[in-house]
Parts: structure tokens; C-alpha cells; sequence
């Protein structure tokens, strides 16, 4: 079941709602096992199957977690190898169903064999809820965690609004607001910004990432067939995969939040306009900011962070970022995305630390330097993100070839006679006039500008409800006045209707979230 879709909407969410809420008003415990049931159901809806391998693993952690803490005071040896056991087991499960297949057909590439290959279908969520219990496990060996109710473990692993996609959750974040066992009552601010929040992120996906998605996929299939493109069509291509991403997961982080209002819960922030960060350390402050925090706290730092050096501060950013781009995906696109992260994150890192970067610091112009940094992020980021998109390498390197110019620059044929002696003047500079399958042309740059006016231009959806705070870890909140920001009025009621109705009259075409595949 997916968040923009009629059923969810309009079935699903408000039967989910009255069941908590009736059945709150006499007691919140019983209220957390219903929402507990929905989330099973809504996780079944795509496959009933994996229903028992999600309960199996959340059973199986639990118990874990029980003996970790058991033993942590008085046989601190064998807490460990629960831990370690426990750890082991979930990598296992991990790896079996999303990393048999690209194992297999690497080493039958590798070595020329003819490799049988088995059909695993990928359990969705399955990296989510397993790297959530992961960091369970870890904070029971260290104290941490300070409840072990199964019917609030439960709901903290299967809670519906972030099983899918995310943010991963902390149990100190989420467990007290699971365990209230006092009635329930709806709270009509909690509500009001809910749901604002909801169409808001609805909007983003069906309306923004649906939209400039159209363009994505031509560009990218030429070059899986080994076929060559021009400029045009290339960064066309790479742009507007750029901001599908975007908006796609942004708005699944806004519905995630607004959804989860309504039940007067709060999620972790996820997203904070990572396409403004002027570095890329900034950009891993913003975009997956749950993931990042898992990937610092559970594997960066136990590595050693950066207390051991600067060679093995930066060997320890890249074995973090290559391991997180493997959990991205099965597959040598996801690997090389994590490893150039994780070599941006090293020229970062060093140019932060290095003499011509303080120079440029007290010569250049604060303007100039933001607006270089910004550019600068935005063009790695986007060149990352094609080997996230290409089927292959060859896909990848053909999109990079595209970018560089290497096959001149092509305009659709249409554009001849309509520029006149321009056109003259561009055929004369290189430029081809012909019929092509991957830049559409006016309509394809329109897109790409009204995306890059969004992300540089406005304030994202935590700034604009920022003294509302519907999210944990709120940043950016600033208590000043500005005219953007959201109010009871006619006028915010009026953008929220339209919003609220083209985002519904978009759902025709049902598509899933990127990060579902995940």
C-alpha cells in the first residue's frame, strides 16, 4: 500500500485513525497494539508472505535484546557473544535477500561461469527494520534502553509510517511516546499541521517528482544500449533524476511526519533542503539525516572516527560511506555513489584543513564564496546520483561521456525554424539540429528550472511550520516573522485546498518511492 493512493488515503488512514482513537479513550495500551495490527496489515498489503519473516526477525530481536541486557552486569563475556550473534544473524538475513543475487552474478562475471541465479524477491523494508533492531541491539549492550515490552517493541519496529522508507528510528525517541497508557484524545493543532504537512509532501511526489520524472528514464536507456548522447540530453537526463530523488523523498519524509501528527506521534527529522548545502559535508547534514546518524554513531565511530589520525580518520569516512552505498543496493552503481561520497568527504575534509582555503577565506567575498560552494556541491551531487540511476556502469560512463560534451550539443529538430537566423549561428558553432528521444526540449528545461527556483528559492516545509515543531531534532527553527510562514489565515487555508486538490487529481498514475526499493 502506498501513501499516494486513493485506498490509503481514503480507506486505509481514516479507519486506522478512528480504531486508535475509539479504542484510546479507554485505554492507550490497547490503542498501540491496534496501530500495531494496521501496521501488519499495511506491510502485508504488498506481500503477506513476508509478514511472518517481519514478526520472525522482531521476535527474534527482541529475545536477543532480552539476553544482552540479562547478562550485561553479571556476565559481561557472554552479553557480548548474544550481541555479536545477534548482529551476525540480522547481516545473514540482510544479505540473503539482497545481496545472493548480485554475489552470484559478480563472481559468474568474474570467473566466466555460468552461475544459476535464484529469483529472491527483496522483502520491502527490509534494510530499514533490520539496521533499526541493529542499533536495539547495540543500545541494550550499552545500558541504554530502559523498556522491554514486546507490544511497544513491536510497534517500534512495525510503525507503519516509517517501516517502508524511513527515518530510522531511535527506541529512546520513540518508546515513551509508545508506552502512554493514559486515554488518547485527538489534538486538533496536531492535526491541522498533520495533515497540511501531508498534502505538502503528496504534492512533492505526485505533482514534482511524477512530473520531472517523465524525462529521467530515455537518456538513461540509450546509454545502457551503449548508445551515445549529446550535452543537452545528457545533463537533461542527470538533472532530472536529480530532482526526482529529490522531491520524491522529501515528500515521503513530509507524509511519514504528517501522518504520524495524527496519531500525536512524532518522527525524527529525515530531510532539510540538502540541495542548499555548500559542502558535502553539509549535504550529509541534510539529506537521510537518520541514516547518516546511524552510519556515525554504529559504524564511523566505533571504527575510530577521527580520534586515530588523519589517515585513519579518512579511511574510516570511506569504509562508512562504501558500506552505506552498498546498503543503498545490491550493485556496483551503489558501491562507486558511496566511494565518490566518501572521497568528496576526504577533498572536504582536507580542504577545510588546508592553507589556500584560508586564503581564499580572506580574499574572496562572502557572496562569491557561498555561491561557489553551493555550485560546486550541487554538480558532485548530481554526478554521483547517475551512477545511483544507470542499470550498469556502461549506462553511467555514458551519461558522464554525455555530460562532458564528448558528443557535441543536439537540439529537437522543431527548433530550426522557429530560432531562425539564430539557428544559423549555432549549426555554424557545432550545434546539430535533429530528432531525439531524450531532451524534449522547452518543456523539459521549464521543468528543470521551476525544480531549481523550488530548492534555491523557497523555504522548505520544517521552515515554513518551524514554531509549530512537528518533527524531533528540529533545525533551522528561528521564531522570526517572515511572511512565508505558515498561519490559520483564509490565504494558507486556500493554498493548502489547491494543493490539497491536485495532489488527489494527480493520483491517477499511482507510482511507488524511490527508497522503497531500498
Amino acid at each position: 500500500m502506498l501513501f499516494n493512493s486513493y485506498s490509503f488515503i481514503f480507506l486505509f488512514l481514516p479507519i486506522v485513525l478512528a480504531g486508535f482513537y475509539l479504542i484510546g479513550k479507554r485505554n492507550g495500551y490497547f490503542a498501540s497494539i491496534w496501530l500495531t495490527l494496521a501496521s501488519l496489515f499495511f506491510y502485508g498489503w504488498w506481500n503477506p508472505e513476508y509478514v511472518l519473516l517481519l514478526i520472525a526477525s522482531i521476535v527474534f530481536n527482541f529475545s536477543i535484546g532480552f539476553n544482552i541486557a540479562k547478562h550485561t552486569n553479571s556476565r559481561k563475556k557472554l552479553s557480548k557473544y548474544w550481541l555479536i550473534f545477534g548482529i551476525s544473524s540480522n547481516i545473514l538475513l540482510l544479505a540473503y535477500y539482497k545481496y545472493t543475487g548480485f554475489i552470484l552474478t559478480s563472481y559468474s562475471e568474474l570467473f566466466n561461469e555460468n552461475t544459476s541465479i535464484p529469483d529472491i524477491l527483496l522483502p520491502l523494508g527490509i534494510s530499514f527494520f533490520t539496521f533499526t533492531q541493529i542499533a536495539f541491539l547495540v543500545d541494550v549492550s550499552k545500558g541504554y534502553v530502559q523498556e522491554y515490552k514486546l507490544a511497544h517493541y513491536f510497534l517500534f519496529v512495525t510503525y507503519f509510517p516509517h517501516l517502508l522508507a524511513g527515518p530510522f528510528l531511535h527506541h529512546k525517541e520513540m518508546m515513551p511516546q509508545f508506552s502512554l497508557t493514559t486515554p488518547y484524545k485527538i489534538n486538533e493543532k496536531d492535526w491541522v499541521i498533520g495533515i497540511t504537512i501531508f498534502f505538502m509532501g503528496l504534492f512533492k511526489k505526485v505533482v514534482l517528482a511524477d512530473g520531472v520524472a517523465q524525462y529521467v528514464s530515455a537518456p538513461f536507456d540509450m546509454t545502457a544500449t551503449g548508445a551515445e548522447i549529446s550535452l543537452l540530453d545528457a545533463w537533461g537526463g542527470a538533472l532530472a533524476y536529480t530532482f526526482q530523488l529529490y522531491f520524491d523523498f522529501s515528500g515521503y519524509s513530509d507524509m511519514a511526519i504528517g501522518i504520524s501528527l495524527l496519531f500525536g506521534i512524532k518522527l525524527p527529522l529525515n530531510f532539510n533542503s540538502p540541495y542548499k548545502a555548500t559542502s558535502i559535508i553539509d549535504f550529509w547534514r541534510r539529506w537521510h539525516i537518520t541514516l547518516s546518524r546511524f552510519l556515525r554513531d554504529y559504524l564511523y565511530i566505533p571504527l575510530g572516527g577521527s580520534r586515530r589520525g588523519a589517515f585513519r580518520h579518512y579511511l574510516n569516512l570511506l569504509i562508512t560511506m562504501l558500506l552505506g552505498g552498498l546498503w543503498h543496493g545490491a550493485g556496483w552503481g551503489f558501491i562507486i555513489w558511496g566511494g565518490l561520497h566518501g572521497l568528496y568527504l576526504l577533498i572536504n575534509h582536507g580542504w577545510r584543513n588546508s592553507f589556500i582555503q584560508s586564503i581564499m577565506t580572506y580574499n574572496c567575498p562572502l557572496f562569491f564564496r557561498q555561491i561557489s560552494a553551493l555550485l560546486l556541491t550541487f554538480i558532485a551531487t548530481t554526478v554521483a546520483w547517475v551512477f545511483f540511476r544507470a542499470e550498469n556502469i556502461k549506462s553511467a560512463t555514458g551519461m558522464l561521456d554525455g555530460m562532458m560534451g564528448s558528443h557535441g550539443i543536439v537540439l529537437p529538430y522543431k527548433y530550426l525554424n522557429k530560432l531562425g537566423n539564430i539557428s544559423n549561428y549555432l549549426a555554424s558553432q557545432g550545434v546539430q539540429f535533429r530528432d531525439t528521444r531524450s531532451f524534449a526540449g522547452t518543456e523539459e528545461l521549464l521543468w528543470i528550472l521551476i525544480c531549481f527556483v523550488i530548492i534555491w528559492g523557497t523555504p522548505n516545509t520544517q521552515q515554513i511550520l518551524a514554531k509549530f515543531t512537528p518533527a524531533l531534532e528540529m533545525v533551522d527553527t528561528k521564531t522570526e516573522n517572515h511572511w512565508w510562514e505558515w498561519k490559520l489565515t483564509k490565504t494558507w487555508l486556500a493554498i493548502g485546498m489547491i494543493t490539497a486538490i491536485l495532489s488527489i487529481l494527480s493520483l491517477s498514475e499511482v507510482s511507488e518511492f524511490i527508497y522503497f526499493q531500498f
